[in-house]
């Protein structure tokens, strides 16, 4: 199983958290992407079944290549080799810095994540070359997860790389969805937007994808090495106009974004193109994977499920207000224990330069809003393990969250005008800690509601065991 256990010592004790953690990690077993993949592959002889897909790789198919991009890399690498065992020709996973190690006939580079950096260069560059390398009818596995978009930095002429870090940082902090983040991202490199499928037109690639995004759009996760990219640099440059960051980013990004505009540089490659006549591409799992093996797992526990169908998307701390006001509210009126879950991905204005990350600044903004309420408990978890610049996954709040903050000397309110969730749920005992599970399917929110301690005082969810 994926490395997704939460450390349960660090969190403050109270009913229903050790329940809210174990619907969780229902959810992390079912996106683990080394079980994924192993189910995706089944080699038989001269054959290799891939999602059903029976392809030779024997004399027609004469190597097969594993390329894999993302926090997932490794273990889905891993998988992959193992499944492949001696077909395997070789390959590359790029990894965010921490999360590499060793897998068998693969060579692992790790990169800097979420700002790309040199090392994260030097990766896109050696896997460039083996793809070059790679053979006419060649089989090549892409292994895509969340954050390959700044793993693969790849420039392209003009742009230097501490032009796409600074890009990268603009958009990042000023609230861009990342689906928009990722329409620049992919205007300003040279193997994103369909870039590497371009060098390996000749082999015949099947790409399966671990989804971070919402909607699973294939072009926005790693920003679409293998598929077709249906936005233009129109877009990019409208993404940059909409957020004010045209006077912002460096000259070198507004002239090249500003001359594919104009058609002086060549667009990303688009649907329809003859390089994507020997591809195909598959999503293994994604955050409704999760979200359902979470209902699933409230369901054998005899509790109600109220799924949010909506992708929870937004400014973190409106989102967290709004949740917190619903979970009040759905406490009202639930006559039996209830388990409201949904997913999607938020994001962060800079306004300060405290510490957090958006599942923190979602929970603190919602414990403001479910200050002393009884039997309401809730949850916002990054499933990569790793929210905003921070070691801490997310949090969980209930009704003593705000103002045990406050009694640590940190008021929750102007901690979320700082960007400083981080140590005011520190102050509160309520951060979440897992380290990076290796797998990475965007944002999860839980609450749980429990009619039966309404009549509770708030200082009884401090005091209560966990159950």
């Amino acid at each position: 199983m994926t490395a997704s256990r939460f450390d349960r010592e660090r969190l403050r004790p109270g009913p229903g958290r050790d329940e809210i953690l174990d619907l969780l990690e229902a959810g992390f077993e079912a996106v683990d992407p080394a079980v994924l993949v192993k189910r995706a592959l089944s080699p038989a002889g001269s054959m290799l079944s891939v999602l059903g897909e029976k392809l030779p790789v024997g004399e027609r198919m004469r190597s097969v290549w594993v390329f894999a991009v993302g926090k997932a890399a490794v273990p889905m690498a891993g998988a992959a080799g193992e499944s492949l065992g001696a077909r395997l020709a070789g390959g590359i996973a790029i990894a965010p810095r921490g999360c590499g190690g060793p897998v068998k006939g693969i060579e692992v580079l790790e990169a800097g994540h979420p700002i790309p950096d040199a090392s994260g260069a030097a990766a896109a560059r050696s896997l460039e070359r083996t793809a070059i390398a790679v053979r006419e009818n060649d089989l090549v596995l892409c292994l895509l997860s969340g954050g390959g978009s700044a793993l693969l930095a790849s420039p392209p002429d003009g742009v230097s790389l501490d032009d796409l870090a600074r890009t990268t940082r603009l958009l990042l902090g000023c609230g861009a969805a990342i689906d928009e983040v990722n329409t620049v991202r992919r205007h300003l490199s040279t193997l994103q937007g369909g870039g590497l499928a371009r060098l390996l037109r000749r082999a015949t690639v099947r790409t399966l994808i671990l989804s971070d995004v919402v909607g699973s759009r294939h072009e926005s996760i790693a920003s679409g090495p293998t598929v077709p990219d249906p936005t233009t640099f129109a877009d990019a440059m409208g993404v940059l106009r909409a957020h004010g960051l045209l006077e912002s980013v460096p000259p070198a990004v507004a002239s090249h974004i500003d001359r594919g505009a104009r058609g002086e540089v060549g667009e990303t490659a688009k649907p329809g193109e003859r390089i994507f006549e020997r591809t195909r591409t598959a999503v293994l799992a994604d955050n409704e994977t999760f979200i359902e093996a979470v209902g699933l797992a409230a369901k054998a526990a005899g509790h109600r499920v109220v799924r949010l169908e909506a992708p929870i998307v937004g400014e973190a701390r409106s989102v967290g207000r709004r949740l917190g006001r619903e979970v009040v509210e759905r406490s009202r009126r639930a006559g039996v224990r209830t388990v409201i879950v949904g997913g999607g991905e938020t994001t962060v204005i800079l306004r300060g330069a405290g510490r957090g990350g958006r599942n923190q600044e979602l929970a603190l903004a919602a414990s403001v809003e479910i200050e002393n309420q009884s039997g309401v408990l809730l949850a916002s978890v990054a499933t990569d393990g790793i929210d905003g610049p921070t070691d801490a996954a997310g949090a969980v709040a209930d009704g003593e969250t705000a103002t045990l903050a406050g009694r640590g000397g940190r008021d929750p309110i102007s901690a979320l005008d700082e960007n400083d969730a981080y140590p005011a749920l520190a102050a509160a005992g309520d951060l979440l800690f897992t380290g990076p599970t290796g797998t990475n399917v965007a944002d999860v929110f839980i609450g749980l509601v429990d009619p039966a301690r309404r009549g509770c005082a708030s200082t009884c969810l401090g005091r209560t065991s966990s159950s």
